[in-house]
């Protein structure tokens, strides 16, 4: 069975300089066995209804702006699953989660970064599955629970955001070794409540946690992590560390 992952994405440049999270992110892909496809919910699909794409050949968006002309030369033409998407919005539905096809959506860089390190050939179906972040962490949860049974399936289900996220806040002359305590302190609690498997303080971690709105000024970036966290039961630590003082770029697996 595959386990249903957490993956910080960091900067789109994530694509062309990998840093730590590269092999991590490689050497992770080669231990695990060969998904037949893969769903990820971004933090750049922000949406009110859950959406999912189903379209057979998605293009790849560059989202962002700012960055050198190489980043925007890149492609990650994997296929799409209409076929699975179609499965997966009934399978939510059966658990009370209305869903709906987008055949347009393109693949935003929350999925397609991290998977060109993974899978660079590109030639796993891949879906993308929208955030309604406007909804409290629980929904997250039941979604990834709803669709747990996926993974027994072959697919790899995947949360893509940041285990810290305040751009605001970042030092971009700092290296790997620079950590702002308010950082570390933030991220040190979210992976001892994990540990502990204590769902209910991790979902009103607004409240609980350390420096939380200073490290999530808003829920997006976090809230894969809950939808991981539904899909899968046993914690473990693939990779920790930071860029930029404050940009944690943690990867999750959950057994």
């Amino acid at each position: 069975m595959l386990p249903s992952l957490f993956i910080s994405h960091g900067s789109p440049m994530l694509a062309l300089e990998p840093g730590a999270s590269g092999p991590a992110l490689a050497g992770l892909a080669a231990g695990l066995p060969r998904p037949k496809a893969i769903v990820v919910v971004s933090a750049h699909w922000e949406s009110r209804e859950l959406m999912l794409t189903s379209a057979a050949r998605p293009e790849t968006w560059h989202d962002f702006r700012g960055f050198p002309a190489a980043l925007y030369a890149v492609q990650y033409p994997a296929p799409g699953a209409p076929d699975l998407a179609r499965q997966i919005v009934e399978q939510l539905g059966q658990a009370g989660l209305i869903a709906h096809l987008d055949a347009h959506r393109p693949f935003d860089h929350g999925a397609w970064v991290p998977l060109s390190l993974m899978y660079p050939e590109a030639d796993i179906p891949l879906l993308q599955l929208s955030l309604p972040s406007h909804r409290p962490p629980a929904l997250h949860v039941q979604i990834g629970r709803a669709l747990a049974g996926l993974r027994d399936q072959g697919v790899l289900l995947v949360g893509s955001g940041s285990i810290t996220h305040n751009l605001g806040e970042l030092d971009w002359q700092a290296g790997p070794e620079v950590i702002e305590p308010w950082a570390r302190s933030f991220r040190d609690w979210i992976v001892q409540r994990l540990v502990d498997g204590d769902t209910a303080a991790l979902q009103d971690y607004r409240q609980q946690a350390p420096f939380a709105v200073r490290n999530h000024p808003s829920d997006e970036h976090l809230l894969p992590l809950f939808f991981a966290m539904g899909a899968g039961q046993h914690f473990g630590i693939v990779h920790q560390g930071f860029t930029l003082g404050a940009l944690g770029m943690d990867i999750y697996r959950f057994d």
